[in-house]
């Protein structure tokens, strides 16, 4: 099978080209390739396919096999993937997901596109504003907001010291939570930067997630606290999130990066 290894300010994935490829059981080719240790190495594995509705389709897995509905950094790479490829020819295209068609705007720099800007869509408000939760014998506030997947935004005064793997669990697999849910931990920096760390469900803790900084700043402007256009800190890298009030829709915009392509037998 032949691959392409990309990442979106660290969240890295496998990539194959569907259009020339056919991978047969993608969950268990997840489960291979993003061994760190066997595999390749990866938060996952998204494939790149031919749509009837939009001008290519992803599909994304997680680590651990199962499939993903959305994924912020994997579809910028994507964008890339198909343009730098020479698959579509506009830095303007559309994407089919399991959460829906969306629309991408690619900056294009020496005939290659270093950053892509992407319509997240609407989001939708999950619980209160904020619901209170219990979480391994500690009461907890979280804000509730699905962008196509759904997502558990928490506030804290510090994150850096959270020890995601011990922790990560119990906010995964709450009860509350029964389809599970990405995890998201936040600290208000100022009105236009904010700080996150995140655990998604089916991967763990990854470097960055495009859909959980989405999550993030709307619900952080819902609640005030920041303005309507604030840049998220990841681990790998800062995201710049924008929310159209007028029409609802939000969008993320970061850049895309093309590490390596190999062949692996599976």
């Amino acid at each position: 099978m032949k691959f392409t290894k990309m990442h979106g300010i660290g969240n890295d994935y496998v990539y194959v080209n569907c259009f020339e490829e056919t991978v047969e059981d993608p969950g268990r080719v997840a489960q291979v390739v993003s061994d760190r240790h066997y595999g390749i190495g990866s938060d996952g594995l998204i494939l790149i396919g031919p749509s009837e509705a939009a001008d290519c389709r992803m599909r994304m897995f997680n680590e651990d096999g199962s499939e993903g509905i959305m994924c912020g950094n994997g579809i910028r790479c994507v964008g890339k993937y198909v343009y730098d490829h020479g698959i579509v020819r506009s830095s303007r295209i559309s994407v089919e997901t399991l959460g829906g068609i969306k629309s991408l705007d690619m900056q294009v720099e020496q005939g290659k596109v270093s950053s892509v800007k992407v319509d997240m869509g609407v989001p939708e408000l999950t619980s209160e504003l904020p619901e209170t939760i219990t979480v391994s014998g500690e009461k907890l506030e979280f804000v509730g907001i699905s962008v196509g997947n759904p997502h558990a935004v928490y506030y804290r005064d510090e994150i850096e010291s959270l020890d995601l793997e011990k922790i990560g669990p119990a906010f995964e697999h709450h009860e509350r939570f029964p389809d599970r849910v990405n995890t998201e931990f936040i600290r208000v920096i100022d009105r236009s930067h904010i700080q996150m760390r995140v655990w998604e469900r089916g991967s763990g803790e990854t470097w960055a997630c495009g859909t959980g900084a989405t999550a993030s700043a709307v619900a952080s402007m819902m609640l005030g606290l920041v303005e309507d256009s604030v840049e998220v800190q990841l681990r790998g890298g800062n995201l710049r999130i924008e929310w159209d009030r007028r029409s609802g829709h939000v969008f993320m915009t970061g850049p895309a990066t093309e590490v390596f392509h190999g062949e692996i037998e599976i």
